[in-house]
């Protein structure tokens, strides 16, 4: 790891440190509310499952924000935060238009409950260790993250296909490839900034696979 690519976190007794970390979290936490208004409005509008499983995920991402755990390192590189950011918000690029084939309703919708299930599984076993660009806040190897290392992004990629099966178009179909993308940067940024740690090589010779087993 050189040691420039990364900013370590100073003492958190500091009051400056701590005002700032507090403020980056509520700025946060508003633009996760404002994704969560949206999934409120949809779910009103429709009534659907996957709605009300969308709201309670993005509400989730609105506490975790909050309280979650303070970062001994966080990566300082542009690029790590525009993948983050590309990753993250990619999908409100994403609109209902194309082909919808009966077919391709239905199997989107199977996918997205998968995808939905495991971020969910994914989310409760990270717990306060949530976190947007790249940093080490402490390793988790429960749950999902015993089978692959970064299985939020495998969920995320779930229910981008599931959403792209559902409304298929070139326009879908580039979003998702530039979002998935970001996605495979951010695991290789992370694993980066930890492979220095001893707790973090045993794992990942422990954890073979970062997203999808037997692929990658």
């Amino acid at each position: 790891m050189v040691m420039s690519e990364v900013l370590v976190a100073p003492p958190r007794t500091s009051r400056s440190v701590i005002a700032i970390r507090i403020t980056l979290n509520l700025v946060a936490a508003f633009g996760a509310a404002l994704f969560a208004r949206a999934g409120l409005e949809f779910y009103l509008r429709t009534h659907s499952l996957i709605g009300a499983a969308f709201l309670g995920e993005e509400m989730w991402i609105v506490v975790a924000y909050l309280v979650r755990r303070p970062a001994r390192v966080v990566s300082q590189r542009p690029v790590d935060w525009l993948l983050a950011f590309g990753g993250t918000f990619g999908g409100v690029l994403l609109r209902p238009e194309g082909a919808h084939p009966h077919w391709g309703v239905v199997a989107g919708f199977d996918t997205q409950m998968i995808g939905l299930a495991l971020c969910v599984a994914s989310f409760f076993a990270l717990g306060r260790s949530f976190g947007f660009a790249a940093a080490d806040r402490g390793l988790v190897q429960r749950g999902p993250y015993s089978f692959v290392r970064h299985p939020i992004y495998a969920s995320y990629f779930f229910l981008q296909i599931g959403y792209l099966l559902q409304s298929i178009s070139l326009r879908n179909a580039l979003i998702v490839a530039f979002i998935c993308s970001c996605n495979l940067g951010r695991a290789v940024v992370e694993e980066r900034l930890l492979v220095s740690s001893n707790s973090y090589g045993q794992y990942r010779s422990r954890v073979r696979w970062r997203i999808l087993p037997g692929v990658w």
